[in-house]
């Protein structure tokens, strides 16, 4: 377990950004955190260290977002409006976790049972104490 504190939206990113430019193809990130929190900041960071130049926002509505401009194959998923896991492979995500790009899932702990036994979890948490854009970043695998 790894955890990093962010003091601003600008580390936020380049944390992510230093996660995207080491990522492997067939990997899996969840992302864990409230509203607010900093997961799209970590995503578009993740996305420009795997080389794509795409803008990249949540995919609430869309549920998936591929992006194909990189090194490597981004598959951004925010589960947030996920109701049961049919919905899941209805979108068809074993070929994003099983398949050749990476995978960034925001919301993971609402589909907790069909993450891959292997997966890097990412959990955000603010502490205003310490500031409004302080952040507690846990990464473990």
């Amino acid at each position: 377990m790894q955890v990093i504190e962010t003091f601003s939206e600008k580390d936020t990113f380049q944390l992510g950004e230093s996660i995207g430019r080491g990522a492997k193809a067939g990997e899996v990130y969840a992302l864990i955190g409230d509203l607010g929190v900093g997961k799209t900041i970590f995503a578009q960071g993740m996305a420009k260290g795997l080389g794509i130049e795409e803008v990249v926002n949540s995919p609430t509505f869309t549920i998936l977002q591929q992006y194909e401009g990189g090194r490597l194959p981004l598959y951004h998923f925010d589960v947030y409006r996920i109701e049961n896991v049919e919905e899941m492979e209805e979108l068809g995500y074993e070929d994003c976790f099983y398949g050749e790009g990476v995978c960034l899932v925001e919301w993971a702990d609402s589909i907790e049972e069909v993450l891959p036994e292997n997966f890097f979890q990412i959990k955000i948490e603010k502490d205003l104490e310490k500031g409004l854009n302080y952040r507690k970043i846990i990464v473990e695998r």
